[in-house]
């Protein structure tokens, strides 16, 4: 099959090209999640996420960074599978299930106009153990904890929500040189399978601001999992309230985190949005 349809969707500015595998095949995901994510020669991405049929939930994504690693979890990802999913006839509900690489979540889908505007997931409970994240130390959790980067102490909070994150905070977000600082962090010793890495400003006791480095793919405009881990970390470390939503500040917009205390799960709502359908033909992959 030369000719592959596709949709590209984006998540607070967070983008990736979808392949519905309902009805169309894929047989290199890594390949093609080179090819259609870059911005020059190919689609343009942060990734490629496949939509494909599931025993257990209503489909089942697989999400690849746009250097062909595959990703366990995508949040902003997940919503716009489950916009894609409702918009597109997959499912005829409100409330559905998607598989992952890091287990079902479910969805409540808000409505605008026969469409998906708004979408609620339940992110399940934050992974909290240095060995489970994971990240090497000492101590059971790492919360606050110095380490040493380009010859320069952080404090860093580790929180796994599917993906491993380290969280850093700091008074300058807007002025932090992140292409130089954010590889050193998703490669450094301590992060045996490499990490993204949230750099944080506190703006008040429910609302923070973030930029995100994520592993295999840079710096990206959104980071839906790093907003979730950036709130648990905020909560941890006392600078956020608990009892309320946190909103995260990103640079393609703001997703609204609560961690409920009642269930120990983390909810993140926020909108997906359909740029455009396209068809690419991928003949030449083969060369």
């Amino acid at each position: 099959m030369s000719k592959l349809h596709f949709t590209k969707m984006h998540g607070t500015g967070n983008d990736y090209v979808y392949v519905n595998l309902f009805t169309e095949q894929v047989d290199d995901a890594s390949k093609l999640a080179v090819f259609v994510s870059d911005r020059h020669f190919g689609i343009g991405s942060d990734g490629l996420i496949l939509i494909k049929p599931s025993d257990i939930a209503d489909c089942e994504m697989d999400m690849y960074n746009l250097d062909g690693s595959q990703g366990a979890m995508c949040g902003n990802g997940i919503r716009c599978v489950a916009k894609y999913a409702y918009d597109y006839g997959i499912v005829n509900k409100t409330s559905i299930s998607v598989a992952t690489k890091s287990g079902v979540k479910y969805l409540d889908l808000s409505i605008r106009d026969g469409k998906v505007s708004m979408v609620k997931v339940n992110m399940g409970a934050p992974i909290l153990q240095a060995s489970l994240i994971p990240v090497v130390s000492e101590s059971e959790q790492v919360v606050n904890a110095p380490i040493e980067v380009d010859g320069q102490i952080y404090h860093f909070t580790a929180v796994s929500m599917g993906n491993p994150h380290a969280i850093v905070y700091m008074n300058d977000v807007d002025g932090l040189e992140i292409e130089k600082i954010g590889p050193s962090f998703e490669n450094h010793i301590n992060f045996p399978d490499r990490v993204n890495t949230e750099f944080v400003k506190v703006i008040d006791r429910h609302t923070v601001q973030m930029r995100v480095w994520e592993r295999g793919s840079g710096e990206t405009l959104a980071c839906g999992t790093g907003a979730c881990a950036v709130a648990v970390a905020s909560i941890l470390n006392g600078l956020v309230d608990r009892d309320q939503p946190v909103t995260v500040k990103l640079l393609g917009g703001d997703l609204n985190i609560f961690w409920d205390e009642n269930d120990d799960q983390v909810y993140m709502t926020g909108p997906a949005t359909t740029v455009f359908d396209g068809e690419i033909d991928l003949g030449f992959l083969g060369e």
